[in-house]
C-alpha cells in the first residue's frame, strides 16, 4: 500500500521535506540553522496567497462591494485605537478570498444529504461562500429598500447597526416569501462577521490589515521566524515592528 500524503501536499514536497530533515539532523545539536531569504517551499504552494496589485474588485460587483464596505465599517468601527474595517481593507480581503478556493469550499466535503442539524453539528448549509454572499447581499438590499426605501450603504450608522443586530439575533429574516433572493439571515451575518475579523487580523499579504494596523494596535510582532536575539531579554518592552509573511529587512542576513 502506498503512503498517503496530506491534502495539497505533493510527493515532491514530501521528498524535499525528508531530504531537508536529514541534512538538519546531521548538523550538530548546538548549532542553529539560519535561513537566508524567503523559504523556497510552503504547504499548499499550488495555491499561493493572491497578489493584490490593483484596487479593482475580483468577485464583488461595485454595488456589492459598497455594501460590504459599509458592513465591515460597522463591525470594525474606527476609534482612537484603530482605523475602521473599510480603511483596513477587510472588504478587499473578503473579495480575494471569495475569488479563491475558499469561495467554493473547494477543499471541503460538500455532498448531501443537507438537512438542519444541531448547534453541535455546526454548519449544514449546501451554500458555498460565494453563494452566501451573492444571495445575502441581494436579500439585504431587498430588505433595506422595503423597510427604509434606501440601500443599506445609504442608511445612517444607527440604522445599519439595527439591521446587523437584527440579522445576528434572528429578528430580521432575509428569507421572506416576498423576496426574490432568500437566505438565512443569521447564516449570512455569521460568515460576514467571521470573514471581517479574519481580514482585520490576517497577514496583509491577503489584502486586509493594511499597514499591519491591527498588529501594531495589539503589539503583535508578526511573521518573525527568529527570536534568538531577544531570548535573554526578560521583562523588557521590545516594541518590535511587525513583519508580514512577505518578509522584511530582518529576514535578510547581511553578507560578511
Amino acid at each position: 500500500m502506498s503512503k498517503k500524503t496530506l491534502p495539497g501536499v505533493t510527493r515532491r514536497q514530501i521528498l524535499s521535506f525528508s531530504a531537508a530533515s536529514a541534512v538538519l539532523g546531521a548538523a550538530k545539536a548546538a548549532n542553529a540553522v539560519s535561513l537566508k531569504g524567503t523559504p523556497v517551499w510552503s504547504p499548499f504552494d499550488n495555491s499561493p496567497p493572491p497578489q493584490i496589485d490593483s484596487d479593482g474588485w475580483v468577485f464583488f460587483s461595485d454595488a456589492e462591494a459598497a455594501t460590504v464596505e459599509a458592513i465591515v465599517d460597522r463591525l470594525v468601527p474606527a476609534d482612537n485605537l484603530s482605523i475602521g474595517g473599510k480603511e483596513a481593507g477587510c472588504a478587499v480581503f473578503i473579495d480575494r478570498q471569495l475569488a479563491g478556493f475558499y469561495g467554493t469550499f473547494e477543499r471541503l466535503y460538500m455532498q448531501g444529504p443537507f438537512q438542519p442539524g444541531t448547534p453541535e453539528q455546526g454548519d449544514q448549509s449546501p451554500l458555498v461562500p460565494q453563494q452566501r454572499y451573492r444571495l445575502g447581499l441581494a436579500a439585504l438590499e431587498e430588505y433595506s429598500q422595503s423597510t427604509y426605501k434606501k440601500s443599506f450603504k445609504d442608511l445612517t450608522g444607527e440604522q445599519q447597526d439595527e439591521v446587523l443586530s437584527g440579522l445576528e439575533n434572528g429578528k430580521i429574516a432575509l428569507d421572506q416569501p416576498t423576496f426574490k433572493h432568500q437566505i438565512d439571515g443569521k447564516l449570512f451575518f455569521a460568515i460576514v462577521l467571521k470573514n471581517t475579523m479574519e481580514g482585520f487580523f490576517a497577514d496583509p499579504i491577503y489584502g486586509g490589515n493594511r499597514n499591519m494596523v491591527s498588529w501594531k494596535m495589539l503589539g503583535f510582532p508578526g511573521a518573525r521566524y527568529d527570536y534568538r536575539e531577544y531570548i535573554a531579554k526578560h521583562n523588557q518592552k521590545l516594541d518590535l515592528e511587525p513583519l508580514s509573511i512577505s518578509g522584511g529587512d530582518a529576514w535578510k542576513i547581511a553578507k560578511s
